[in-house]
């Protein structure tokens, strides 16, 4: 054994002397973590389940007034009648609300915070926003926008057959889930609807991300998204935050207890797979992969038009073509999407070949803002079509990344005027991770509507697997209807291949797919 396998083996031991606190998610309590206690406390940890208010046995003790507070509040106390001076307290689904809540007002006592297939909540958040539920959310969500407990402050529990739409169920054998089902208690409606805040106090705790696999979540997708540079993800490379995964559902501890008991144990001793932060230069200010030349540019509100050369009147009005970034990005983050080098690079490029290029911000800052980025999108082309210099009638609207769940509404019921409709390196499919979007926005359903509308698809080889798995569904869904997909592959291209990998591959592809849009506009 060498030396660091000793320091490793060593933290191991101190960690198995370590005291947990374990808070579940809706409609459980104390009960489901019963085999992980039974083991931790084997291995000489102290354990403290959990049981909140209107949960498990207790589900007789909520009132209207149960909320957030009243659960954050109980696990203070918790924590204040606990001998030991420091805590690893952990998390799963909805329990890491309570858990940062009250972490957040005990920093001293804890030494590491457990996100088990949980979200990543911030001040001001609502749990509502990750109920994976729509229908849930929608009964919750009032015109405003705003949650709304109403009349009906509890959410009942699941039937047997209804777990999955709270979260995979992969691993769990019937009994387990005949278990989960018959504990289960209705949900407080104001745990989920009422906003956390938090002081930032909790924000220099060390922290530990569990992900389970069978919940669509993995290591690698977390890299992906730290070395795509947006702001929102930097934390996650921080060294004091380390990650595992475990390959089942959304129920570890039913579905496979000694594998998340020894990932505990290592969590408690600081173990866990490290990210590397990217480089200075993050992924979207990276140069555009064509060295295209400047042109004239307009802004006019959240969008800018890159106009083509020699407007001769002989010529009429030209088409357009508008560049639809991803997201969720940060309300607050400059410079914004319209002056990403790929942004400008492509309304360039599209403006060099005779077409107006057009690029915009629209506020898709949350993952239920897709709504709201429709809207800014067809606000756009209302302004557009507008324009004298403009063909109203030969538009083609371009997505990427995330922004290719906005795809949906274009395939739904497709407007005379949209000619072609391309999507490069797309989400096709909303991620589990993503609950809050809503269900309209799925391109891989709406596809059997798209009719006889050109759809160009740009699809990189190394492409994350679950993004990738999104284009495979799409696909097919669109080979089953007939549907005009071109393929533009880029084998070993990787996500924002057009700023990242300045190949002659990339080169290619990006040429071909903004020929083949600009054809279809002018055919």
């Amino acid at each position: 054994m060498d030396e660091t396998d000793e320091r490793d083996e060593g933290a191991i031991m101190a960690a198995r002397g370590a005291t947990f606190v374990l808070v579940s998610g809706c409609f459980t309590g104390g009960w489901i973590w019963q085999e992980v206690v039974d083991q931790l406390r084997d291995s000489g940890a102290e354990v403290h389940p959990v049981t909140l208010t209107g949960m498990g046995d207790r589900r007789d003790e909520a009132a209207p007034g149960t909320d957030l507070e009243t659960h954050i509040e109980e696990v203070v106390r918790l924590i204040d009648g606990v001998d030991a001076p420091e805590v690893v307290i952990v998390g799963h689904d909805y329990g890491i609300h309570p858990v940062l809540g009250a972490a957040d007002r005990r920093p001293e006592r804890i030494t590491r915070i457990v996100y088990l297939d949980a979200g990543m909540p911030q001040d001001g958040d609502a749990a509502l926003q990750l109920v994976p539920n729509q229908e849930v959310r929608r009964r919750l969500l009032g015109r405003s926008g705003q949650a709304q407990a109403g009349d009906d402050w509890r959410i009942p529990a699941p039937a047997f057959d209804e777990w999955q739409r709270w979260g995979s169920t992969a691993g769990l054998a019937d009994e387990a889930l005949d278990r989960l089902t018959r504990l289960a208690a209705p949900q407080p409606a104001g745990t989920l609807t009422q906003p956390l805040k938090l002081s930032g106090a909790v924000a220099h705790l060390p922290t530990t991300g569990v992900l389970c696999t069978g919940s669509g979540l993995n290591i690698a997708l977390i890299e992906d998204m730290v070395a795509g540079g947006l702001p929102q993800f930097q934390a996650l490379a921080d060294p004091e935050v380390g990650f595992f995964e475990l390959a089942t559902g959304h129920w570890p501890m039913l579905s496979c207890p000694d594998e998340l008991t020894e990932v505990l144990l290592r969590a408690a001793a600081g173990e866990g797979h490290r990210i590397t932060a990217p480089g200075e230069v993050p992924a979207y200010m990276r140069p555009f992969v064509l060295d295209v030349p400047e042109r004239t540019r307009e802004r006019v509100g959240r969008m800018d038009l890159y106009v083509p050369d020699e407007l001769a009147e002989a010529e009429g009005p030209r088409p357009a073509v508008v560049f639809v970034h991803g997201g969720p990005v940060p309300a607050d983050l400059r410079p914004t999407p319209r002056d990403w080098p790929a942004f400008v690079g492509y309304g360039r490029y599209a403006a060099s070949l005779g077409v107006f290029g057009v690029t915009l911000d629209h506020r898709l800052h949350g993952f239920d803002d897709y709504g709201r980025a429709a809207e800014d999108i067809a606000e756009t082309v209302d302004l557009l079509r507008a324009d004298p210099r403009i063909d109203p009638e030969r538009i083609a609207l371009w997505y990427f990344s995330g922004g290719g769940l906005l795809l949906a509404d274009s395939l739904a019921e497709p407007p005379s005027w949209l000619r072609c409709a391309a999507v490069t390196y797309p989400v096709l499919v909303p991620l589990p991770g993503w609950p809050a979007v809503e269900s309209r926005f799925r391109p891989a359903a709406a596809v059997s509507a798209a009719g006889r509308l050109p759809i160009v698809l740009t699809r990189v080889g190394l492409e994350n697997a679950e993004i990738a798995a999104t284009v495979e569904e799409f696909l097919a869904a669109a080979k089953a209807c007939g549907a005009d997909v071109e393929v533009i592959d880029v084998p070993d291209g990787h996500h924002v291949f057009d700023t990242i990998d300045h190949t002659e591959q990339s080169r290619r592809a990006v040429e071909r797919a903004m020929r083949t849009v600009v054809g279809h506009l002018r055919g």
